[in-house]
């Protein structure tokens, strides 16, 4: 039995590609018909459900939320359910969710938060794979005297490794900020290992999943993250910062909201009123999940059970894609592959650096059908650090669980034709 195939309730279950794709209206749209997209780790398509409620929210419920009419009772009802039912399948308590306007800004609010706990003398470690927002706002935190300590990648596969970790840990440490997996790098670095060597030190860990989320909702609570941020517009769903602050620390950091807010966890870390709209039609990421599991599966289930289910449906088939796609990278000596070899180790984001202007290489893929990236995709850091040219950068190809088997044949024949 292939790993790849799960077996549930008796029977071997594969992700269903034809629902899936059904379940995205983008897919159903004349002028991004023959068009393959393979730019989802900017930002993915979204679901007829999101689309759906938001579109509910501004054409019945576009008022003040929590008003004694029934139209704004609504409005915040829809607000509470996305709050309850994503915090249920990230495996955290409700309050333990906030919604912002981004992940960057969702992270600027924090390192203000810990500027103010933290002393003179206290450090933070961040890495060099991160994108940036995971590690600029805490790095200009040592104008306050905190001390930022680089925890690097190995400069040939741009991998992060525990001993490395290790080696920069200790009593002083505060902080340990890291991505799930970069969005350059794509290596799946081991949350929980990570977060229980900072935990051991007394550290809390602060964790960017804004590159894996799409691939698979996590269980934050089994990682062992005080801090777990990741984009919704990312995940199929409005444009909004989703963050797991859990209870221990987000009562002890300073609040950022307005003082009568501050007794109440998820408004501690959002100084700005919330988009309404959006946080209402975050609900409908967990419409799809449902889905997902109600149509593969089937039967009752609690929420972090068909999160998980539905995770591992969406990385058995984004494994599979994978596979030829980095053999077929492998097999050209003009490319550098960046990030793990292997399928099973990686999200399906493969940056390559192609010895040429990765924008160009990508505005020739687009005449071919193909829609992706080139350029330093904010991780100039590691560029730099794995010795490429970010002004040259990288032909970024990035795909999830909704890409068929033809659209990556389609965009290997392109990149055939462009080399």
């Amino acid at each position: 039995m292939s790993p790849r195939i799960l077996f549930l309730k008796g029977r071997f279950v594969e992700l269903d590609l034809e629902f899936i794709r059904a379940q995205f209206p983008a897919f159903a749209q004349p002028n991004l018909s023959n068009q393959a997209f393979f730019e989802n780790a900017g930002g993915s398509y979204t679901c007829g459900a999101v689309i759906n409620r938001l579109m509910r929210f501004y054409t019945e419920r576009k008022v003040q939320p929590y008003a004694p009419y029934d139209a704004s009772q609504k409005a915040g009802a829809e607000m509470d359910e996305a709050r309850a039912r994503m915090a249920a399948i990230l495996g955290v308590d409700t309050d333990e969710l906030s919604f912002g306007p981004s992940t960057t800004q969702n992270v600027y609010v924090l390192a203000q938060a810990f500027g103010q706990m933290l002393s003179a003398g206290d450090a933070i470690i961040v890495t060099n794979q991160d994108h940036e927002a995971n590690t600029g706002p805490w790095r200009r935190l040592s104008e306050r005297g905190i001390i930022i300590r680089e925890w690097q990648i190995d400069p040939e596969t741009g991998a992060l490794s525990l001993d490395g970790l290790r080696a920069l840990i200790d009593d002083k440490v505060r902080l340990v900020c890291f991505p799930h997996c970069s969005n350059f790098v794509a290596q799946i670095n081991p949350v929980a290992q990570i977060t229980k060597i900072a935990r051991a030190a007394g550290a809390y860990t602060c964790v960017d999943g804004v590159s894996y989320a799409p691939h698979g909702f996590p269980d934050v609570a089994a990682l062992g993250a005080d801090i777990y941020l990741f984009s919704a517009y990312k995940t199929y769903g409005p444009h909004q910062g989703l963050m797991v602050i859990r209870r221990a620390l987000g009562e002890a950091l300073p609040n950022q909201g307005h003082y009568f807010n501050a007794d109440t966890l998820y408004k501690r870390f959002t100084p700005a009123g919330p988009d309404h709209a959006q946080v209402a039609a975050c609900a409908g990421m967990a419409d799809y999940v449902d889905s997902v599991y109600a149509h593969h599966v089937g039967g009752a289930a609690p929420a972090g059970q068909k999160a998980q289910v539905v995770h591992d449906l969406m990385r058995g088939h984004e494994t599979k894609l994978l596979e030829p796609l980095l053999a077929w990278v492998q097999s050209r000596n003009s490319l550098r592959l960046i990030g793990p070899a292997s399928a099973e180790g990686r999200a399906p984001t493969v940056a390559i650096s192609m010895g040429q202007n990765a924008e160009q290489a990508a505005a020739k893929l687009a005449a071919r059908g193909i829609m992706a990236g080139g350029g330093d995709f904010y991780a100039v850091r590691a560029l730099k650090a794995m010795g490429i040219d970010p002004e040259q950068g990288v032909l970024r190809l990035s795909f999830t669980h909704y890409t068929s088997p033809q659209e990556i044949d389609q965009l290997i024949r392109a990149l055939d034709e462009i080399l």
